[in-house]
Protein backbone atom coordinates (compact mmCIF):
# COMPACT_ATOMS: atom_id res chain seq x y z
CA UNK A 1 0.00 0.00 0.00
CA UNK A 2 1.34 3.45 -0.86
CA UNK A 3 1.46 6.53 1.30
CA UNK A 4 -2.03 7.63 0.31
CA UNK A 5 -4.65 5.28 1.71
CA UNK A 6 -6.87 3.58 -0.84
CA UNK A 7 -10.50 4.71 -0.93
CA UNK A 8 -12.04 2.23 1.54
CA UNK A 9 -9.66 3.33 4.29
CA UNK A 10 -11.12 6.83 4.12
CA UNK A 11 -14.09 5.68 6.22
CA UNK A 12 -14.57 2.39 8.02
CA UNK A 13 -16.84 0.87 10.65
CA UNK A 14 -14.97 -0.41 13.66
CA UNK A 15 -14.89 -4.05 14.75
CA UNK A 16 -17.29 -4.32 17.71
CA UNK A 17 -17.81 -7.46 19.75
CA UNK A 18 -21.40 -8.80 19.63
CA UNK A 19 -22.34 -6.13 17.11
CA UNK A 20 -20.52 -6.27 13.77
CA UNK A 21 -21.57 -9.77 12.82
CA UNK A 22 -22.46 -10.67 9.24
CA UNK A 23 -26.08 -9.50 9.62
CA UNK A 24 -24.95 -6.10 10.83
CA UNK A 25 -22.42 -5.86 8.03
CA UNK A 26 -25.08 -6.74 5.45
CA UNK A 27 -27.20 -3.85 6.71
CA UNK A 28 -24.25 -1.46 6.58
CA UNK A 29 -23.27 -2.59 3.10
CA UNK A 30 -26.75 -1.92 1.74
CA UNK A 31 -26.53 1.63 3.08
CA UNK A 32 -23.01 2.31 1.81
CA UNK A 33 -21.27 0.30 -0.92
CA UNK A 34 -17.96 2.06 -0.22
CA UNK A 35 -17.18 1.95 3.50
CA UNK A 36 -14.73 -0.63 4.79
CA UNK A 37 -16.39 -3.07 7.21
CA UNK A 38 -14.73 -5.11 9.96
CA UNK A 39 -15.78 -8.33 11.63
CA UNK A 40 -16.01 -8.84 15.33
CA UNK A 41 -12.68 -9.94 16.75
CA UNK A 42 -12.08 -13.67 16.24
CA UNK A 43 -9.35 -15.27 18.32
CA UNK A 44 -6.75 -17.65 16.94
CA UNK A 45 -7.87 -20.20 19.52
CA UNK A 46 -11.47 -20.04 18.31
CA UNK A 47 -10.36 -20.52 14.71
CA UNK A 48 -8.22 -23.50 15.65
CA UNK A 49 -10.67 -25.21 17.98
CA UNK A 50 -14.12 -23.73 17.33
CA UNK A 51 -16.67 -23.63 14.50
CA UNK A 52 -14.24 -22.20 11.97
CA UNK A 53 -16.60 -22.02 9.00
CA UNK A 54 -19.25 -20.17 10.97
CA UNK A 55 -16.70 -17.78 12.51
CA UNK A 56 -15.36 -16.89 9.07
CA UNK A 57 -18.73 -16.70 7.36
CA UNK A 58 -19.65 -13.52 5.51
CA UNK A 59 -22.10 -12.43 2.82
CA UNK A 60 -19.55 -11.20 0.33
CA UNK A 61 -19.97 -7.68 1.69
CA UNK A 62 -16.69 -6.41 0.23
CA UNK A 63 -14.62 -4.59 1.17
CA UNK A 64 -14.59 -6.50 4.45
CA UNK A 65 -11.74 -7.13 6.89
CA UNK A 66 -11.23 -9.91 9.41
CA UNK A 67 -10.01 -8.86 12.83
CA UNK A 68 -7.91 -11.43 14.66
CA UNK A 69 -7.02 -11.63 18.34
CA UNK A 70 -3.86 -13.46 19.31
CA UNK A 71 -0.15 -13.11 19.96
CA UNK A 72 1.69 -16.22 18.81
CA UNK A 73 3.19 -15.53 15.37
CA UNK A 74 2.62 -19.03 13.97
CA UNK A 75 -1.01 -19.04 15.10
CA UNK A 76 -1.55 -15.54 13.69
CA UNK A 77 -0.08 -16.61 10.37
CA UNK A 78 -2.39 -19.62 10.19
CA UNK A 79 -5.42 -17.50 11.13
CA UNK A 80 -4.47 -14.99 8.44
CA UNK A 81 -4.28 -17.78 5.87
CA UNK A 82 -7.76 -18.93 6.91
CA UNK A 83 -9.08 -15.40 6.54
CA UNK A 84 -7.58 -14.92 3.12
CA UNK A 85 -8.90 -18.30 1.97
CA UNK A 86 -12.36 -17.30 3.21
CA UNK A 87 -12.25 -14.23 0.98
CA UNK A 88 -11.50 -11.39 3.36
CA UNK A 89 -9.90 -8.30 1.86
CA UNK A 90 -7.72 -7.45 4.86
CA UNK A 91 -6.46 -9.10 8.03
CA UNK A 92 -6.35 -6.87 11.12
CA UNK A 93 -4.55 -7.61 14.39
CA UNK A 94 -6.29 -6.43 17.55
CA UNK A 95 -3.93 -4.59 19.91
CA UNK A 96 -6.56 -2.38 21.50
CA UNK A 97 -9.29 -4.42 23.23
CA UNK A 98 -9.07 -4.00 27.04
CA UNK A 99 -11.38 -6.79 28.24
CA UNK A 100 -10.35 -9.13 31.05
CA UNK A 101 -10.59 -12.13 28.71
CA UNK A 102 -8.19 -10.45 26.30
CA UNK A 103 -5.69 -9.68 29.06
CA UNK A 104 -5.68 -13.25 30.33
CA UNK A 105 -5.06 -14.47 26.79
CA UNK A 106 -2.09 -12.16 26.16
CA UNK A 107 -3.65 -10.30 23.28
CA UNK A 108 -5.55 -7.08 22.70
CA UNK A 109 -4.46 -3.87 24.43
CA UNK A 110 -1.89 -5.59 26.64
CA UNK A 111 0.18 -6.11 23.47
CA UNK A 112 0.99 -2.40 23.56
CA UNK A 113 3.59 -3.51 26.12
CA UNK A 114 5.10 -6.04 23.70
CA UNK A 115 5.77 -4.23 20.39
CA UNK A 116 8.49 -6.69 19.39
CA UNK A 117 6.07 -9.61 19.72
CA UNK A 118 3.46 -7.69 17.72
CA UNK A 119 6.05 -7.01 15.02
CA UNK A 120 6.87 -10.72 14.85
CA UNK A 121 3.18 -11.49 14.45
CA UNK A 122 2.76 -8.91 11.70
CA UNK A 123 5.80 -10.24 9.85
CA UNK A 124 4.45 -13.80 10.10
CA UNK A 125 1.06 -12.77 8.75
CA UNK A 126 2.61 -10.75 5.93
CA UNK A 127 4.65 -13.78 4.91
CA UNK A 128 1.51 -15.93 4.94
CA UNK A 129 -0.94 -13.85 2.89
CA UNK A 130 -1.11 -11.48 -0.06
CA UNK A 131 -3.94 -9.29 1.29
CA UNK A 132 -3.12 -6.24 3.45
CA UNK A 133 -2.24 -6.81 7.10
CA UNK A 134 -3.12 -3.98 9.47
CA UNK A 135 -2.91 -3.28 13.21
CA UNK A 136 -5.47 -1.60 15.47
CA UNK A 137 -4.00 -0.20 18.69
CA UNK A 138 -4.43 2.29 21.53
CA UNK A 139 -2.08 5.20 22.23
CA UNK A 140 -0.80 3.28 25.25
CA UNK A 141 -1.90 1.41 28.35
CA UNK A 142 -1.92 2.26 32.05
CA UNK A 143 1.05 4.42 33.03
CA UNK A 144 2.80 4.29 29.65
CA UNK A 145 3.78 7.61 28.09
CA UNK A 146 1.98 7.72 24.70
CA UNK A 147 4.45 10.25 23.29
CA UNK A 148 7.16 7.61 23.64
CA UNK A 149 5.26 4.34 23.37
CA UNK A 150 3.09 5.02 20.33
CA UNK A 151 5.80 6.09 17.85
CA UNK A 152 7.99 3.16 18.92
CA UNK A 153 5.07 0.75 18.49
CA UNK A 154 4.12 2.13 15.08
CA UNK A 155 7.72 2.10 13.86
CA UNK A 156 8.12 -1.55 14.75
CA UNK A 157 4.91 -2.75 13.11
CA UNK A 158 5.66 -0.62 10.04
CA UNK A 159 9.11 -2.14 9.73
CA UNK A 160 7.52 -5.58 10.07
CA UNK A 161 5.38 -4.84 7.03
CA UNK A 162 2.06 -3.52 8.37
CA UNK A 163 0.03 -1.91 5.61
CA UNK A 164 -1.80 0.53 7.89
CA UNK A 165 -2.24 1.34 11.58
CA UNK A 166 -5.59 2.24 13.10
CA UNK A 167 -5.16 4.23 16.31
CA UNK A 168 -7.90 4.44 18.92
CA UNK A 169 -6.88 7.82 20.29
CA UNK A 170 -7.29 6.87 23.95
CA UNK A 171 -5.21 5.01 26.47
CA UNK A 172 -6.55 1.71 27.75
CA UNK A 173 -6.48 1.40 31.53
CA UNK A 174 -6.19 -2.32 32.14
CA UNK A 175 -6.29 -1.75 35.89
CA UNK A 176 -9.10 0.30 37.36
CA UNK A 177 -11.48 0.75 34.41
CA UNK A 178 -14.01 -1.63 32.91
CA UNK A 179 -14.03 -2.32 29.16
CA UNK A 180 -17.08 -0.05 28.88
CA UNK A 181 -15.35 2.76 30.76
CA UNK A 182 -12.30 2.35 28.55
CA UNK A 183 -14.43 3.42 25.59
CA UNK A 184 -15.27 6.79 27.16
CA UNK A 185 -13.28 7.73 30.27
CA UNK A 186 -9.66 8.04 29.04
CA UNK A 187 -9.35 11.38 27.22
CA UNK A 188 -9.02 11.51 23.46
CA UNK A 189 -5.77 12.75 21.95
CA UNK A 190 -6.35 13.48 18.28
CA UNK A 191 -3.31 15.78 18.05
CA UNK A 192 -1.04 12.87 18.96
CA UNK A 193 -2.48 10.78 16.12
CA UNK A 194 -2.00 13.71 13.75
CA UNK A 195 1.64 13.89 14.81
CA UNK A 196 2.02 10.19 14.08
CA UNK A 197 0.86 10.83 10.53
CA UNK A 198 3.39 13.65 10.18
CA UNK A 199 6.09 11.32 11.45
CA UNK A 200 5.10 8.23 9.43
CA UNK A 201 4.24 9.78 6.09
CA UNK A 202 4.73 6.50 4.22
CA UNK A 203 2.21 4.60 6.35
CA UNK A 204 -1.58 5.02 6.27
CA UNK A 205 -2.76 6.16 9.70
CA UNK A 206 -6.45 5.83 10.52
CA UNK A 207 -8.06 7.68 13.44
CA UNK A 208 -10.58 5.92 15.69
CA UNK A 209 -12.34 6.99 18.87
CA UNK A 210 -15.10 9.46 19.68
CA UNK A 211 -16.08 10.24 16.09
CA UNK A 212 -19.83 10.87 15.88
CA UNK A 213 -20.51 13.13 12.91
CA UNK A 214 -19.37 13.53 9.32
CA UNK A 215 -18.21 17.11 9.84
CA UNK A 216 -15.63 16.03 12.41
CA UNK A 217 -14.59 13.12 10.20
CA UNK A 218 -13.98 15.49 7.30
CA UNK A 219 -11.95 17.80 9.54
CA UNK A 220 -9.73 14.93 10.67
CA UNK A 221 -9.32 13.61 7.13
CA UNK A 222 -7.31 16.75 6.42
CA UNK A 223 -4.67 15.32 8.77
CA UNK A 224 -4.90 11.52 8.62
CA UNK A 225 -5.55 8.94 5.90
CA UNK A 226 -8.80 7.60 7.23
CA UNK A 227 -11.37 7.65 10.00
CA UNK A 228 -13.02 4.70 11.74
CA UNK A 229 -16.40 5.14 13.42
CA UNK A 230 -17.77 2.66 15.94
CA UNK A 231 -20.83 2.97 18.15
CA UNK A 232 -22.32 5.95 16.33
CA UNK A 233 -22.42 3.98 13.07
CA UNK A 234 -24.13 1.13 14.89
CA UNK A 235 -26.73 3.20 16.72
CA UNK A 236 -27.33 5.53 13.76
CA UNK A 237 -26.58 3.45 10.66
CA UNK A 238 -27.84 6.10 8.22
CA UNK A 239 -24.62 7.93 9.10
CA UNK A 240 -23.08 5.61 6.52
CA UNK A 241 -25.25 7.15 3.82
CA UNK A 242 -23.86 10.53 4.81
CA UNK A 243 -20.34 9.12 4.52
CA UNK A 244 -21.08 7.64 1.12
CA UNK A 245 -21.95 11.08 -0.19
CA UNK A 246 -19.65 13.40 1.76
CA UNK A 247 -16.49 11.27 1.91
CA UNK A 248 -16.70 9.03 -1.16
CA UNK A 249 -18.57 11.49 -3.38
CA UNK A 250 -21.18 8.94 -4.39
CA UNK A 251 -24.96 9.01 -4.21
CA UNK A 252 -26.25 6.59 -1.54
CA UNK A 253 -28.11 3.74 -3.27
CA UNK A 254 -31.09 3.83 -0.90
CA UNK A 255 -33.03 7.00 -0.25
CA UNK A 256 -33.86 6.56 3.42
CA UNK A 257 -34.36 4.09 6.23
CA UNK A 258 -37.62 2.85 4.71
CA UNK A 259 -35.76 1.82 1.56
CA UNK A 260 -33.10 0.12 3.65
CA UNK A 261 -35.74 -1.88 5.53
CA UNK A 262 -37.32 -2.95 2.23
CA UNK A 263 -33.90 -3.97 0.88
CA UNK A 264 -33.28 -6.11 3.97
CA UNK A 265 -36.45 -8.17 3.47
CA UNK A 266 -35.10 -10.57 0.81
CA UNK A 267 -31.99 -11.12 2.92
CA UNK A 268 -34.10 -11.80 6.02
CA UNK A 269 -36.27 -14.24 4.08
CA UNK A 270 -33.23 -16.22 2.92
CA UNK A 271 -31.72 -16.27 6.38
CA UNK A 272 -34.95 -17.33 8.09
CA UNK A 273 -35.31 -20.16 5.59
CA UNK A 274 -31.79 -21.27 6.58
CA UNK A 275 -32.63 -21.29 10.29
CA UNK A 276 -31.74 -17.76 11.39
CA UNK A 277 -34.03 -16.06 13.90
CA UNK A 278 -35.42 -12.73 12.69
CA UNK A 279 -34.30 -11.04 15.90
CA UNK A 280 -30.67 -11.86 15.12
CA UNK A 281 -31.04 -9.56 12.13
CA UNK A 282 -33.40 -6.88 13.42
CA UNK A 283 -31.38 -6.12 16.55
CA UNK A 284 -28.92 -4.32 14.29
CA UNK A 285 -31.66 -2.28 12.61
CA UNK A 286 -33.14 -0.46 15.61
CA UNK A 287 -31.35 2.81 14.86
CA UNK A 288 -32.56 3.14 11.27
CA UNK A 289 -35.43 5.43 12.31
CA UNK A 290 -33.40 7.46 14.81
CA UNK A 291 -34.72 11.01 15.10
CA UNK A 292 -37.95 10.39 13.19
CA UNK A 293 -41.57 10.32 14.37
CA UNK A 294 -42.51 6.73 15.07
CA UNK A 295 -38.97 5.66 15.94
CA UNK A 296 -39.99 4.33 19.35
CA UNK A 297 -42.70 2.10 17.91
CA UNK A 298 -40.30 0.97 15.19
CA UNK A 299 -37.73 -0.08 17.79
CA UNK A 300 -40.32 -1.83 19.91
CA UNK A 301 -41.67 -3.90 17.05
CA UNK A 302 -38.25 -4.97 15.77
CA UNK A 303 -36.74 -5.30 19.24
CA UNK A 304 -39.53 -7.26 20.93
CA UNK A 305 -41.93 -8.90 18.49
CA UNK A 306 -39.08 -10.08 16.27
CA UNK A 307 -38.02 -12.36 19.13
CA UNK A 308 -40.97 -14.63 18.44
CA UNK A 309 -39.44 -17.81 16.98
CA UNK A 310 -42.11 -17.75 14.27
CA UNK A 311 -41.60 -14.09 13.31
CA UNK A 312 -41.24 -13.60 9.58
CA UNK A 313 -39.60 -11.00 7.36
CA UNK A 314 -42.97 -9.28 6.82
CA UNK A 315 -42.53 -7.76 10.27
CA UNK A 316 -39.89 -5.48 8.78
CA UNK A 317 -42.43 -3.88 6.43
CA UNK A 318 -44.88 -3.47 9.31
CA UNK A 319 -42.23 -1.68 11.34
CA UNK A 320 -41.32 0.64 8.47
CA UNK A 321 -44.97 1.66 8.13
CA UNK A 322 -44.94 3.01 11.69
CA UNK A 323 -42.39 5.73 10.86
CA UNK A 324 -42.83 9.10 9.19
CA UNK A 325 -39.72 9.00 7.02
CA UNK A 326 -40.30 12.53 5.76
CA UNK A 327 -39.55 14.09 9.16
CA UNK A 328 -36.22 14.05 10.95
CA UNK A 329 -36.73 15.52 14.41
CA UNK A 330 -38.62 14.96 17.66
CA UNK A 331 -38.76 11.16 17.49
CA UNK A 332 -41.94 9.71 18.88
Amino acid sequence: MNATATAPYRFSVAPMMDWTDRHCRMLHRLISPSVLLYTEMVTTGALNHGPREELLRHNGEHPVALQIGGSEPDELAEAARMGEAAGYDEINLNCGCPSDRVQSGRFGACLMREPDLVAQGVAAMKAAVAVPVTVKCRIGVDDQDPETVLPDFIAKVRDAGADAVIVHARKAWLQGLSPKQNRDVPPLDYPLVRRMKERFRDLPIILNGGLTDIGTCLDELAHVDGVMVGREAYHRPMLLAEAEEAIFGRTPPLADGAAVVEAMIPYAEREIAAGTRLSWITRHMLGLAAGRPGARRFRRLLGEEARDPDAGAGLLRQAAALVDWRESANAA
